[in-house]
């Protein structure tokens, strides 16, 4: 039995690679009945974390019956993920004029790294692309070195996913009042540029530069960046606040060093690097974590995906878990009363199509 907010969501999933997968994590993980359409004959999905939590029914879009199946269970839908380029749902006579001819309180979710609209809706892409046009990752990596691609945790997942997962939950709630469903078009530009909103207020106001590795965040500042230690391995400093300054100071030794005497003086950050970086390579990563975890340094060991999991804190809380031998995180965020699950392992494509259309009363002949 699903738990969460969103439980008694029914959503059809249009299987695709990214965010759109990652959203629908989400909104399964929140007690969302998803059901992801896959192409017959599709690759299995055994590890694959962001297919976790739904059920899959196999379909062949070249087969008319089954795109009137498809149809048939976005009828029966609260919800619809697609994540292909614009115009390619409306070619298979599934876009949101037809699902929302059919079922006029479905809020019909795109996910597109470009937009609905715009010179580039039909161009291809990546998340390293599409946060590329979005400013941000012109503001990412060290002086004198090209922009470092951050994962794609900034465009997909951030810019990309968790906003279609907002838009969606927005437009159930307005649904709920007007009677009235939607598109969300979720484009990872739009989103991207929007996580920026700080940095551009920020510039702005005079505050944060262009150039790279200067500004607080950056790594320009001392006190906030990532050391190496004496055994190779890293730590990540935060201490952007005076009294976190001032015990960061003091534990590394650099209390009475006047250098230090003018956090925000920038003319002196490449040098209080250096000497913090000398520092920190006094001593291993565990002989920090020993001397400077749970202060209020604002200080965290940089742990692999493999070390993670271990971690007392992450421990304690439950952050990761583990399904069908699959160590992963567990759902977030948290809620009181109606906690989210994962609702099983990512099912191969198709082993479901029988009992979801028994369940959601569809045929597989529909009339």
């Amino acid at each position: 039995m699903a738990s969460g907010p969103l439980n008694g969501v029914k959503v059809v999933e249009f299987a695709g690679i990214g965010p759109g997968p990652f959203c629908c994590m989400l909104l399964s993980d929140m007690g969302a009945d998803v059901v992801r359409i896959d192409r017959k004959g599709g690759r299995a999905l055994a590890k694959d974390v962001t297919a976790r939590g739904r059920r899959s029914v196999a379909l062949d879009f070249k087969d008319a019956n089954d795109v009137a199946v498809a149809l048939a269970l976005i009828e029966k839908a609260d919800v619809v993920v697609e994540g292909f380029r614009p115009g390619v749902m409306e070619r298979l006579g599934l876009g949101p004029g037809e699902a929302l001819a059919r079922n006029p309180k479905l809020i019909y979710g795109r996910m597109t790294g470009w937009g609905q609209t715009g010179p580039l809706a039909h161009a291809a892409g990546h998340d390293l692309n599409y946060i590329a046009l979005s400013g941000a990752l012109h503001a990412m990596g060290r002086k004198g070195a090209p922009p470092a691609p951050p994962l794609n945790l900034v465009g997909d997942y951030g810019g990309g996913a968790l906003y279609l997962a907002l838009g969606v939950c927005a437009a159930l709630y307005e649904a709920q009042r007007s009677g009235k469903g939607q598109v969300v078009d979720a484009a990872i530009t739009d989103g991207t540029a929007s996580l920026m909103g700080v940095m551009y207020g920020l510039r702005a106001s005079g505050i944060w530069s262009d150039e790279r590795d200067a500004n607080l965040l950056d790594g320009g500042a001392p006190f906030y960046d990532v050391y190496e230690t004496a055994d190779g391995k890293y730590v990540a400093l935060g201490s952007l606040e005076p009294q976190f300054y001032a015990l960061l100071l003091e534990k590394l030794g650099l209390k009475d060093d006047p250098l230090f005497a003018a956090q925000m003086d920038r003319s002196q950050w490449s040098a209080m690097s250096g000497k913090i970086a000398a520092a920190i390579r006094t001593k291993t990563r565990d002989e920090w974590t020993a001397m400077m975890e749970g202060t209020d340094v604002c200080f965290a060991p940089v742990l692999t995906m493999g070390e993670a999991p271990q971690h007392a804190h992450n421990a304690a809380r439950g952050t990761f878990t583990e399904v069908a031998g699959v160590i992963q995180p567990a759902p977030a965020p948290r809620f009181s009363r109606t906690p989210g699950a994962i609702q099983g392992p990512a099912a191969p494509p198709g082993a479901d199509t029988e009992k979801v259309l028994a369940d959601w009363g569809v045929s597989l002949r529909p009339s």
